[in-house]
């Protein structure tokens, strides 16, 4: 297992970025990984880009643990997943916000709401994949802020999401994107919360490309601001209504049960006190241990 731990901030809109220094550094603390790579953030974030590229070039089997650092870090970790596993590859991204702005549709213009849908294949000019991720092959998890413009891609783009703590609809919206076939179209409901697959009866389509062959593989991206800010309040973005850490634990069992994970990313923790970073170090530990197939995840 190689841990790669990236104190990028620049890509931040929280007035508290720079605290993610810091928690790239706890966060690589709390992965009992067999190699770690720590990579010099620059201030400008196609360099960094560059930086982690070469850092996940370097890596040779086992389990890769990203520790951010702020969303955008998950730009080369996720495009080597894909270009490793192709359209086996799907993403689950777990986070209060899509990331699926635009430079010219972000409020803040801050890259961290950007990445994912940088990464299929729209963004800021050298933050953007060699191969993108097709928007059929990501489910949003847990995600309950949402942006106008970000609504809108999800629902026309085929972009499944599962916004409650249902382990079984986040494993049934995976076995969709995955099982997809060539030509097929995807429908999209109006409302997004709560709906795990697309229905045929309401919304707009999307044409779907070819589906993938063999088991699928999914790359876990972790934003800790999809915890409810009342139990894990060391975030720069928080938002309402998150998940218990017992429940966000049960959803990466499940994934990790049924599909192996081709990579796992960790990001935006800005340490502000010993009880969040105690809950932390014991969540971290567990995920891993899931996502690496050490054992079963427990309670906390």
């Amino acid at each position: 297992m190689t841990v790669i731990e990236v104190p990028q901030w620049r890509g931040s809109g929280a007035p508290t970025a720079q605290r993610l220094m810091e928690g790239a550094r706890l966060l690589a603390d709390m992965v009992n990984a067999d190699h770690r790579v720590s990579v010099d953030a620059d201030d400008d974030l196609v360099e960094t880009a560059a930086r982690v590229r070469e850092a996940v070039q370097r890596v040779r089997g086992g389990l890769m643990v990203t520790a951010g650092g702020d969303c955008g870090v998950e730009l080369e970790p996720v495009a080597a997943a894909r270009k490793r596993f192709g359209d086996r590859l799907v993403v689950v991204w777990f986070d209060a916000h899509g990331d699926l702005n635009t430079p010219v549709s972000s409020p803040s213009g801050a890259y961290h709401g950007m990445v994912l849908r940088a990464l299929t294949g729209e963004g800021p000019e050298g933050l953007v994949p060699e191969v993108a991720v097709r928007p059929e092959r990501i489910v949003l998890a847990g995600v309950r802020d949402l942006d106008a413009p970000e609504v809108e891609f999800v629902r026309t783009r085929g972009i499944r999401h599962v916004r409650e703590p249902d382990a079984a609809a986040l494993v049934e919206a995976i076995a969709a994107c995955h099982a997809t076939p060539a030509g097929t179209t995807v429908t999209v409901p109006h409302e997004t919360t709560g709906n795990a697959t697309p229905t045929a009866h309401h919304g707009a389509s999307a044409e779907v490309g070819d589906g993938a062959s063999g088991a699928a593989a999914v790359y876990v991206h972790i934003d800790l601001d999809v915890l409810d800010p009342q139990v894990f309040a060391s975030v720069g973005c928080p938002a309402p209504g998150g998940l218990h850490p017992d429940q966000f634990l049960a959803l990466v069992g499940a994934i990790a049960e049924r599909y192996e994970v081709a990579g796992l990313g960790i990001t935006e923790y800005e340490p502000s006190g010993k009880e969040d970073q105690e809950l932390l170090t014991g969540l971290v530990g567990q995920l891993v241990d899931v996502c690496s197939g050490r054992r079963g995840a427990g309670p906390l």
